[in-house]
């Protein structure tokens, strides 16, 4: 072959090559354009089908020809392709060949606007904001109110709320004012934030999920939050449930913030006839906010009844109820066994104890069970571990009580473990307390009494607390 025969050659099979290249990337192009315009038309199966090709297309033009000057731009298409399958994990790593294109090419803001997008689904809005920043100008008004809508976002999640209210200001559309609205919450412009949703509602959009709005405000600004549940409440064709489930989780909400008006909210919420499950569930938080109160076992029998009536009936909560039931009892029966002097007293009133302050959240409850204990039973071998659980519950009565511990109680387990020394018989008075609690719990289930423990396993001499000996039994 002559030397100009086989550069013709050459060159031939280089602009065949190009032709290749070029006619792959139409491909791709014009398979993506497809599946921007199905999604416009609402055909999502047809979008997603046509995405997937994209993918295809694209990776295959990669694999075919690494070195094409279109490697990167079909690199990019794929992660467009593959965040609006929203598989964002899989399309960042391509979307970021986007910085390696012109800012002029044709895919470049698509590209920066799909990874931002995927950015913030990640939790990443920093990285998000970089991206976003990049088309929140552009001069196409569709990817430039998209980018400004998303930006504002990464600004909220990072504590920008002012920067993101004067991004969306003179925005129109309800996810830009929802947006708007949660921005103005979170820089805790109250005044301005009630105004913007008394314009919205004024609209009467039915499309719109005032519940999760007010979820949403409700992380940035409780108190927001609740005077727009006020609002909503009132709100002509307010299904009752809806009313019930806003007047709930803005009871949940405020509880810290106001005792007084998340009781009330609860009330009301309980009240609402047809409101099923949800005017349950906010009886049974009453119930648990007047046991929480409770500071002795002669105020528990009226609660008992009244979750003994929760849990016949059958509801929702008629599980919880008859759990909260169960160790009500377990309480009101050790504070009668220590009464009657039973044996084993002192061990079902520190488990009691424990309830009243673990389950029953009655922290008050719990400390005067354990003061019984210790007054009732100085030469139970538990007394040291009910003064250290009810000095944490009473600081008065903890601060009168602890120096037992060094002055009668020296040589208990608990206290030598405290000091940190070795402690012999710590471990089987814990798990003698822990066979009792598993052995009580299970009898009280099946409704049968519980055999005695055997107690001739722990010899105490008086004023030196007690001396576990070796094999106790549980």
């Amino acid at each position: 072959m002559s030397g100009s025969r086989a550069v013709s050659v050459i060159l031939v099979a280089g602009l065949l090559g190009g032709c290749v290249y070029y006619n792959g990337m139409y491909n791709t192009k014009r398979l993506a354009g497809s599946a921007r315009k199905a999604e416009r038309d609402g055909r999502t199966f047809e979008a997603n089908n046509l995405w997937g090709q994209v993918v295809t297309r694209a990776e295959s033009l990669v694999a075919r020809h690494p070195d094409s000057k279109y490697v990167d731009e079909a690199l990019v298409l794929k992660g467009v392709a593959l965040s609006r399958l929203k598989q964002c994990r899989s399309a960042v790593t391509p979307l970021a060949r986007v910085q390696l294109l012109p800012a002029d090419a044709e895919v470049t803001e698509e590209g920066a606007l799909a990874l931002g997008r995927c950015r913030l689904e990640l939790g990443e809005p920093e990285a998000a904001d970089a991206m976003l920043a990049r088309v929140a100008e552009s001069e196409d008004p569709v990817r430039r109110g998209e980018a400004r809508l998303l930006r504002a976002r990464t600004m909220r999640m990072t504590s920008r709320h002012e920067e993101a209210v004067a991004l969306l200001e003179g925005m129109p559309g309800r996810r830009a004012m929802n947006e708007r609205l949660l921005a103005l919450a979170g820089a805790r412009r109250s005044d301005a934030a009630l105004a913007l949703a008394d314009t919205m509602l004024a609209t009467s959009d039915t499309t719109a999920r005032w519940d999760t709005v007010a979820v949403a405000i409700g992380r940035e600004d409780p108190a927001t939050a609740s005077a727009l549940v006020d609002r909503l409440a009132k709100r002509p064709g307010t299904a009752p449930d809806t009313r019930a489930r806003l007047l709930l989780d803005d009871a949940l909400r405020i509880a810290a913030l106001d005792t007084a008006r998340a009781e009330a909210r609860l009330r009301e919420a309980g009240s609402i006839e047809e409101a099923g499950p949800t005017a349950e569930q906010a009886k049974l938080r009453l119930t648990r906010i007047r046991l929480s109160r409770v500071t002795e076992t002669s105020d528990l029998p009226p609660l008992a009844k009244e979750l003994a009536a929760q849990a016949a009936a059958k509801t929702a909560i008629s599980t919880e109820a008859a759990q909260l039931r169960e160790c009500v009892a377990r309480i009101l029966a050790a504070g009668d066994s220590a009464s009657a002097g039973a044996a084993q007293a002192d061990l079902r009133l520190f488990l009691a104890a424990e309830s009243a302050r673990d389950s029953l959240a009655a922290p008050k409850l719990a400390a005067s069970l354990f003061r019984r204990l210790v007054e009732s039973a100085p030469e139970s071998p538990y007394v040291p571990k009910a003064i250290l659980a009810g000095a944490a519950l009473d600081s008065v009565w903890g601060a009168s009580t602890v120096p037992l511990l060094q002055l009668q109680y020296a040589n208990s387990p608990y206290v030598v473990f405290l000091q940190g020394a070795e402690s012999y018989g710590y471990q089987e008075l814990e798990d003698s307390l822990r066979s009792f609690a598993v052995g009580a719990a299970a009898a009280g289930r099946a409704g049968v009494r519980r055999p005695p423990v055997r107690r001739d396993s722990v010899r105490t001499r008086p004023g030196a607390g007690p001396q576990p000996r070796r094999g106790l039994v549980p």
